[in-house]
């Protein structure tokens, strides 16, 4: 799953290329389509053929300079940039700061589209790949693909494609971590439907049915619906465009940049820690303390930079900085930010977070300080070793050090850490340990799996465990430890073949429970000689039938043959009882002991024999060695 975002000056034709190539206009506002002006971010998505045939998201952002802010709500989430600059222009002031965004971002794939290539000669094209190739240098986009371009004509649109093809082939996919977010970029509600949110997807898989919070604001909802493209889907992958219809929460209580989560994953904070560079075509040196709008996922916050190491930071340069923010938001470490000035507004720099988390406001020079900052800026040894548990999922620990590549001491100390943050889980005594991550994103993925099989079938007393091993894609050994976990608290209950949900109940509706209490009428009238099973799913259907047959309301003996269960129970006690006396016992003497018919009879005897009560010999039944005290 991969997304485009586009970027560059206003009036360059952002939009108008992203509608040549996908055939959807992204200018979604009236005024937008007025004004012929992109004003909030818009959305579309095309199918590369050499991507295995996924759709591509494709985030069309704000060109104008009034507009920056949100187009930085949608740019940090993409996997490449579509560069856009007019050839009859050139290289304008927001081509250069969204440049230095993207560069900030470490955007590195992308491609750049001359557009309107159709009004210049093919010398000025050269002259103006020239001065981008100049301006490129030394970016994360260096060396990216230039393609001239028509939107009006289409010339170059089959190039672009292509080379937009090859750059997303080239990228790694997206990690699962097994914590989802969803950055929320758009908030509406549609009739019918209610709460819908849309973002792209990172960390982890997003399922239908799941429980989630939405932070800071700690809302819980549940997902009763996902799109992708407009398609309905089951399950959102790590870097796919999603719309989720949440019940739960109303739209006034939402706004952009609030996080979809699954609970428990993450805190919101005021405080991070942070790798700051200053721009170099900044205006000004960056002072301590200074006022900032810090801008990260799709999430504006204002606060304070405080700088570690500096009193001013010049313009180029780089520096630790802890930023205390107005608003708590929801990051993660290695999360990537943009800082703006407020008034008047321009971008001044941006970085990474290293401490999403940190536990106090820092001391200034300090360099004890200094150097955990670039300790964790490395990968502290906690942090390596629960990668290499979310990687591997449930496995022993043994194994999860290896894979971290740690030695004896520091993976103790690793371990210790994670611990002590209770980090880790053990499954199956200690036999298989997992992240807490993980083990929140298996019980989450069990909730779901179990939930939709018990919204498809409501009257099943539960799922098969094979077909829930199926789903969940686990090993035997870490399937059987993660369904003890789960029962061991109260998430599921497991009972011989089968696995459901512990708040799991089946319910017949009422005109289900009035037919199924005047079919259980007809088998106390009758009792030995009931309604057949073919009967009994024509007057109550096979779904209420087969639950009557799960609660034990009823006792299947045969393919045709249902008894009560105190009849069932009461006839194999005279059966018993009979053989006791005579020894032996025929159909026709059970047909007869009952006022039956042969196919009762029959079929109740074959049924003790499969349960080993009786066993045959020639016409007669006996008792079964372990109870039979008659011997020729």
């Amino acid at each position: 799953m991969y997304v485009i975002g586009t970027a560059g000056h206003v009036d360059h034709g952002k939009s108008t290329l992203v509608e040549a190539l996908t055939g959807i206009n992204p200018d979604r506002l009236k005024e937008e389509r007025e004004r012929a002006m992109t004003i909030d971010l818009g959305f579309a998505w095309l199918t590369l053929p050499a991507l295995r045939g996924e759709t591509t998201g494709v985030i069309d952002v704000p060109g104008h300079r009034d507009f920056i802010e949100n187009m930085l709500a949608g740019v940090g989430g993409i996997d490449a940039a579509l560069f856009v600059v007019a050839a009859d222009e050139g290289v304008m002031p927001q081509t250069r700061e969204h440049l230095a965004i993207l560069d900030l971002l470490q955007i590195h794939s992308g491609v750049i589209a001359l557009t309107k290539s159709d009004l210049v000669e093919a010398d000025w094209l050269t002259l103006i790949a020239a001065d981008l190739a100049a301006i490129l240098r030394g970016t994360a986009l260096e060396g990216a693909t230039v393609v001239p371009v028509s939107a009006r004509t289409g010339d170059g649109l089959p190039e672009l494609k292509a080379a937009l093809q090859q750059t997303l082939a080239q990228r790694p996919p997206r990690p699962d971590r097994g914590r989802p977010r969803l950055p929320i970029d758009r908030v509406f509600s549609l009739p019918g439907f209610g709460t819908v949110v849309t973002g792209t997807l990172s960390d982890g898989e997003l399922v239908l049915g799941a429980e989630v919070e939405i932070l800071p604001a700690g809302l819980t909802a549940l997902v009763r619906g996902l799109q992708m493209h407009k398609a309905k889907i089951e399950r959102a992958k790590p870097g796919s465009r999603v719309a989720a219809n949440l019940v739960g929460v109303e739209v006034s209580q939402l706004r952009r940049g609030m996080v979809v989560a699954l609970p428990g994953q993450f805190s919101p904070t005021t405080f991070l820690d942070a790798r700051f560079r200053h721009l170099a075509e900044a205006e000004l040196p960056l002072k301590h303390n200074a006022e900032v709008k810090l801008f990260v996922g799709a999430a504006e916050v204002l606060g304070t930079v405080r700088l570690l190491n500096h009193d001013s930071l010049p313009p180029g340069e780089s520096a630790w900085v802890q930023i205390a923010l107005a608003e708590p938001v929801v990051v993660a470490n290695r999360d990537r930010f943009i800082l703006r000035r407020p008034s008047p507004g321009a971008t001044i720099g941006g970085g990474v977070i290293v401490d999403p988390h940190p536990k106090r406001r820092h001391k200034r020079f300090d360099a004890a300080v200094i150097a955990r900052l670039e300790t964790l800026a490395e990968g502290a040894p906690g942090e390596m070793l629960l990668q290499a548990l979310e990687a591997l999922g449930p496995a022993p620990l043994k194994q999860a050090i290896e894979k971290a590549g740690l030695d004896g001491e520091t993976a103790g100390l690793a371990l210790a850490e994670i611990q002590e943050a209770s980090e880790l889980v053990y499954l199956d005594g200690e036999a298989l340990v997992v992240s807490r991550a993980g083990w929140t994103k298996l019980a989450n993925d069990l909730r779901a799996t179990l939930s939709a099989y018990h919204a498809a079938h409501p009257l099943r007393a539960g799922m098969p465990r094979e077909e829930v091993k199926s789903r969940l894609r686990l090993e035997t050994k870490a399937f059987q430890a993660i369904i003890a976990q789960a029962v061991e608290i109260g998430i599921v209950a497991a009972s011989g073949a089968t696995v459901c949900l512990a708040s799991h109940q089946v319910k017949f509706s009422v005109a289900q429970q009035s037919t199924v209490d005047v079919l259980l009428a007809e088998f106390r009238r009758n009792p030995h000689n009931s309604p057949s099973v073919k009967e009994c799913a024509a007057r109550v259907g096979e779904a209420v039938l087969n639950a009557l047959i799960e609660q034990g309301a009823l006792v299947q003996v045969s393919s045709e043959v249902l008894f009560l269960p105190e009849t069932y129970q009461t006839m194999v006690e005279r059966v018993q009882s009979h053989l006791r006396a005579q020894h032996k016992i025929t159909v026709a003497e059970t047909r007869d002991l009952f006022s039956t018919s042969r196919k009762y009879a029959l079929a109740l005897l074959e049924h003790l024999d499969t349960q080993g009560i009786t066993q045959r010999v020639g016409d007669e039944r006996l008792l079964k060695a372990h109870d039979n005290f008659y011997h020729e």
